[in-house]
């Protein structure tokens, strides 16, 4: 007695903790529901919707209701017209009934999903969806339709290179084919798969390809070649320790076996599946084992042993109400009975048989029947919820027809004053811009004079202290340089090259004239396409030469000039570094002479940079000027970064 109360008692207690857990599960869901209204509703709304519906189907499939989330899903999906949330939440929908053998029901929501994912033209998200109406008319015994939904899907998926669609096309294709028995294109579908799951190393895909390439073998009467690809399969669900898929595997060569009439590897492989199947929580399988089994022992002739697995199986599929199994075990007991000449007991098993085979055709028709009014629910859900968004947008479209009126003459007068306010304002810019290219040209025009007179200075200075050949030398590269100055300054922009050649040429000359007291180095970024970055003419070579004459031709010991160029963005950032003695020196240098004026190059070359700002109204046009020290603090020359906005060609 007390043994008994204190059961009681447990069982209180449990359905207790379960009614709180319940309640507590319904609570969490309708607070995760009121939350939705803190979203706003657009499409990433339809998204957390769809993921929550994911992660509560378990607890709407415990209470036999409809997914509110998934529901809540589809309504904001189609009054916001967002055919890829609306094809993955009906393909969430159609699965989820699917796998409660809701057949019917799930092909309409896969068909629907179809319609959605074709308004998007994505064709992964198409081949998915018609992979999915293909597997339920495949449950359904529809083959042909299976087939045609299948071929599309393949023929997307192939265009999407989604190469997991491609997979489950192929297969389900192969298994159409065996169940028509067309073997032979059977075993060319699941081969082609096969080569696919192993390229991709998905392991359970090759362990199922090879278990079918095994039926489509036996199929044909090839016996010996099933049993291979049954064997490969079973290593393959081995390695990945697929209980379930091990006991098929051995439940395949047992059929194989027998067939064969090798019963003694047919019962160890059949007792093995037995073995396995303690193992997988689907008892529906063990059911299948002791039934193969008690048939094979019948098929011997051991009637009792063979009554006794054929009883064990129906024991279990009358505990967890496997109403085939229930069928299919009776037949097979009645078929032994009259194999033993006791037709009676036959007969007896035989009405039983047939009992559960009327349950189940009453129970598939009252399913039909139901899924057939659900379908016809949820259609006339969908058209009140499209006729009320309807009515909706059109007293949105009166509203906003009013407003517009409203509206319309005040907008348009605005309109002209703010189209009069810029048109003024563009007109007053483009007078400036104007304005500030002709003083930017007045610039470049006193630029060329001024550097002009500085060279023609040198090769008189150079013809009067050096030999003939040296000055010959010296006038033909002036006489380039000259060249390329006229041909350049005619224009705002050059490319990086011309600049670069004229600045070799230059320095060149400066070295000679100089008795090459100085080496130089111009290095380019290698991430530059000289040709199609384009820079205004004649912009460095001023700092160059202040480097020169300022830095370099007073130090002792030899001068080193660096120029390098590199691109950021839009602007190019020119360094120009010497190792001579310093703008302090130099100061000190031009004031022992009596020089007070300042060099004309960089004033008017100051000029032109502050324009160039103006006209492209850019901060990172910029002249910056470092004085370099050693590591006692002395001048170690200067370094000049030049920041300048360039046009690219491309």
């Amino acid at each position: 007695m007390f043994s008994k109360g204190v059961c009681f008692l447990f069982i209180l207690t449990l359905r207790a903790i379960g009614s709180a857990q319940g309640q507590d599960d319904s609570l969490l869901v309708r607070r995760t529901l009121d939350s939705a209204t803190r979203l706003p509703d657009d499409t990433n709304k339809v998204k957390w919707f769809i993921e929550k519906g994911r992660a509560t189907a378990d607890y709407f499939d415990a209470r036999k209701e409809e997914n509110d989330f998934f529901q809540e899903a589809i309504t904001l999906g189609q009054r916001l017209k967002y055919a890829r949330g609306l094809a993955n939440v009906y393909n969430e929908i159609g699965t989820s009934k699917r796998n409660k053998s809701q057949y019917i029901l799930a092909a309409d929501y896969h068909e629907k999903a179809i319609k959605f994912a074709e308004e998007t033209k994505d064709d992964r998200l198409i081949s998915i969806s018609l992979n999915n109406a293909g597997v339920d008319n495949r449950r359904m015994d529809q083959l042909q339709k299976a087939f045609d939904f299948h071929f599309r899907a393949l023929r997307a998926a192939e265009k999407a290179n989604d190469v997991r669609s491609i997979c489950v096309a192929i297969n389900s294709i192969g298994n159409i084919e065996l169940s028509t028995e067309k073997y032979t294109d059977a075993i060319g579908h699941f081969t082609k798969a096969l080569t696919l799951e192993e390229k991709n190393n998905n392991d359970l895909g090759v362990a199922i390809n090879l278990g079918n390439i095994g039926y489509a073998y036996q199929g044909l009467g090839k016996t010996d070649l099933a049993i291979e690809f049954y064997k490969r399969s079973l290593a393959v669900n081995q390695r990945l320790k697929n209980n379930t898929g091990m006991a098929i595997c051995y439940n395949s060569l047992g059929a194989a076996y027998q067939e064969k009439k090798d019963y003694t590897r047919a019962m160890d492989a059949l007792q093995k599946a037995l073995e396995v199947n303690d193992k997988v929580d689907d008892k529906v399988h063990m059911a299948e084992s002791y039934l193969n089994i008690g048939k094979l022992l019948s098929r011997q002739g051991k009637h009792e042993e063979a009554r006794k697995y054929i009883q064990q199986s129906l024991d279990l599929s009358l505990y967890w109400g496997f109403r085939y199994m229930l069928m299919e075990g009776y037949k097979a007991l009645s078929a032994d009975y009259k194999a033993s000449g006791d037709f009676r007991r036959s007969l007896d098993a035989l009405d039983k048989s047939l009992a559960y085979k009327d349950s189940i055709l009453d129970e598939s028709t009252a399913m039909v029947l139901a899924q057939t009014r659900a379908i016809y629910e949820v259609d006339r859900k969908d058209n009140q919820i499209r006729l009320l968004e309807h009515d909706k947008e059109l007293g949105e479209l009166r509203t906003r027809r009013n407003i517009v009126y409203m509206f319309s003459t005040a907008g348009f007068l605005l309109m002209l004053a703010v189209g009069g306010f810029f048109y003024i304002r563009h007109r007053n810019l483009e007078a400036n811009r104007h304005t500030l290219q002709l003083e930017l040209r007045s610039l470049r025009a006193q630029m060329n004079p001024h550097f002009i007179f500085n060279s023609l200075s040198s090769i008189h200075r150079f013809i009067w202290s050096n030999n003939q050949e040296e000055a010959s030398d010296y006038l033909t590269k002036f006489s380039r340089l000259m060249r390329m100055i006229l041909d350049n300054t005619q224009y705002t922009f050059i490319s990086l090259n011309k600049e670069v050649e004229s600045l070799r040429l230059y320095l060149d000359l400066e070295q000679l004239r100089c008795n090459n007291v100085f080496e130089y180095h111009i290095r380019v970024a290698d991430d530059i396409h000289d040709e199609e970055v384009m820079i205004p003419p004649m912009i460095i070579q001023p700092y160059v030469e202040n480097a020169i004459w300022h830095g370099l031709v007073h130090k002792s010991g030899k001068g080193v000039l660096d120029i390098s160029m590199s691109l950021k963005g839009r602007t190019l950032v020119c360094v120009v570094t010497d190792n001579g003695i310093g703008r302090k020196r130099a100061m000190e240098i031009k004031e022992k002479k009596g020089e007070t004026h300042r060099s004309m190059g960089m004033k008017v070359t100051e000029g032109r940079i502050n324009l160039i700002r103006k006209i492209n109204n850019s901060r990172d046009t910029s002249v910056i000027i470092r004085d370099l020290e050693d590591e006692n603090g002395n001048p170690a020359g200067t370094q000049v970064v030049l920041t300048l906005p360039v046009e690219l060609i491309f």
